[in-house]
């Protein structure tokens, strides 16, 4: 479980701060596909940075399996890091390494041998459908392949959480749809809870049984994805939904 506690965000530049984050109090739990919505600007990649202390929160505090981790640095921190996936928006991949060395190389940093880290590789590659490509190399996949890659480069150390920041924004529908599918099977058949940032509904309607909906920095409706959309109560989320549906 992973809980945020009256957590805020703030930056500072020239004497000045901006509120990233105001008093975000939040609950997701184990096995959840958990959405995070909101337009650009809003605050969601900040938040799911904060799961993993890319973002140090200001105040208030983050909660894993019931251990405040707010605080934890040295190897505390890095054995934290490696219960934790990221899945970004622009692959990341090593353009010199092939397919394999990229899904290995977190295992690679930990420092397994060769065979352990290929064995592993090689059945995260066939989990997500690329066994035929452990020898290419990134620029001879297409984006979703590229992004096949990427997630089982997440799973490498066997993580008990995924974290997923716009994993979609670059790929077309028919690509989407196909990652998202993936997603769920990672999340069915192997228990990882997954926590999904974007700005598409029409992606939390597919994947989510929950949602939290932020805006101006502030969670302003959260609950079961299909409650939420069904009966929305904010502006913002309503324009999100109208815009899906004006789209459709």
């Amino acid at each position: 479980m992973i809980e945020f506690r009256d957590l805020s965000k703030t930056y500072t530049a020239n004497g000045v701060g901006h509120s990233a984050l105001e008093h975000i109090d939040l609950t997701i739990e184990d096995g959840d596909i958990f959405g995070i919505i909101g337009i650009s600007g809003a605050g969601k990649s900040t938040l799911v940075r904060c799961i993993n202390l890319l973002e140090r929160p200001t105040s208030g505090s983050v909660i894993i399996d019931g251990v405040d981790v707010t605080g934890f640095d040295g190897r505390k921190l890095l054995d934290l890091r490696a219960t934790i996936g990221m899945v970004f928006q622009t692959f990341n991949l090593f353009a010199q390494r092939t397919v394999l060395e990229n899904v290995t190389f977190p295992l690679e940093v930990r420092g397994d041998s060769r065979h352990d880290r290929e064995t592993r590789g090689r059945e995260l590659l066939e989990l997500v459908g690329l066994s035929e490509k452990a020898s290419a190399y990134p620029a001879r996949l297409s984006g979703g392949q590229q992004q096949r890659v990427s997630i089982a480069r997440s799973l490498a150390n066997h993580p008990s959480v995924i974290l997923c920041d716009e994993a979609t924004s670059a790929l077309d529908s028919l690509t989407t749809n196909s990652i998202l599918k993936l997603l769920r099977q990672i999340n069915r058949d192997l228990g990882v809870t997954i926590v999904v940032i974007t700005h598409e509904i029409s992606v939390v309607e597919k994947i989510c049984n929950k949602v939290a909906v932020i805006d101006g920095a502030r969670i302003v409706e959260q609950g079961a994805t299909a409650h939420v959309l069904a009966h929305p109560q904010q502006d913002v989320t309503k324009r999100l939904l109208g815009e899906v549906r004006w789209d459709a």
